[in-house]
């Protein structure tokens, strides 16, 4: 199937449950995100801040940028000025400097938390007493210019169903408690984004209002290394 059919596949798919796709371009060239756009995709992700940069320069301008890859501090004022949704926030420090550029830029950047929740050493992100300490932190209450817009989370990579549902389960129950304690006054706080190509299904059974698929829409990645980043 071309991207355009894959698009078109998912989109009724998710348009019957009223979940956001994030189109997870990451290695891909920019014909293949013309394509999806033409197709009418206008959310992409990308995990590489050199990539992103490249890809906004070349791309229509209505196209919302989500950041869902590891974002180091030195590397937030190069999309500052037009991201839309910065997924993977796994710090306050990380935060602080979003918010030093987002001020500078003369803007609110939307930005998600990430959680951990996978069963992996190699998955980053903040724990869930690490989310409960950051929102209640003086730190946090004097940044103007973000706004946190939910919680992300990467499920293990295995074949069990039973874990990987677990997994995005407690998320599920995690963002709810976030809310009620946090944000329940503000509508703003309405993301979950969880599942990739090979779990979505399952993470939309247990809560996710966002997936971030990659292989499903553009096929298998080919890997294109980025100096320094």
């Amino acid at each position: 199937m071309s991207i355009t059919d894959n698009i078109n596949s998912v989109k009724r798919e998710l348009d019957t449950v009223s979940v956001t796709l994030v189109a997870v371009s990451k290695t891909k060239p920019v014909s293949d995100l013309q394509e999806a756009y033409d197709a009418g995709q206008r959310i992409f992700g990308e995990n590489q801040v050199q990539e992103l940069v490249e890809k906004y320069e070349a791309l229509p301008k209505d196209i919302e940028w989500h950041l869902v890859g590891h974002l180091q501090t030195n590397k937030v004022k190069y999309i500052a000025p037009f991201i839309s949704l910065i997924q993977s926030v796994d710090s306050l420090k990380l935060l602080q400097e979003i918010n030093k550029q987002a001020e500078k830029n003369k803007r609110v950047i939307d930005c998600l938390l990430q959680v951990y929740i996978a069963d992996e050493e190699t998955k980053y992100g903040l724990g869930f007493d690490e989310v409960i300490e950051l929102l209640r932190s003086e730190e946090f209450a004097q940044l103007k210019n973000i706004r946190i817009r939910g919680l992300m989370g990467i499920a293990t990579n295995t074949d069990s169903e039973k874990q990987i549902k677990e997994e995005f389960y407690e998320l599920d129950t995690f963002f709810d408690g976030i809310t009620q304690s946090f944000f329940r006054h503000e509508d703003s706080f309405d993301t979950l984004s969880m599942g990739m190509s090979g779990d979505y299904k399952i993470a939309i059974e247990q809560g996710s209002t966002m997936v971030r698929l990659g292989s499903t829409i553009f096929g298998d990645r080919v890997i294109k290394h980025y100096k320094n980043n």
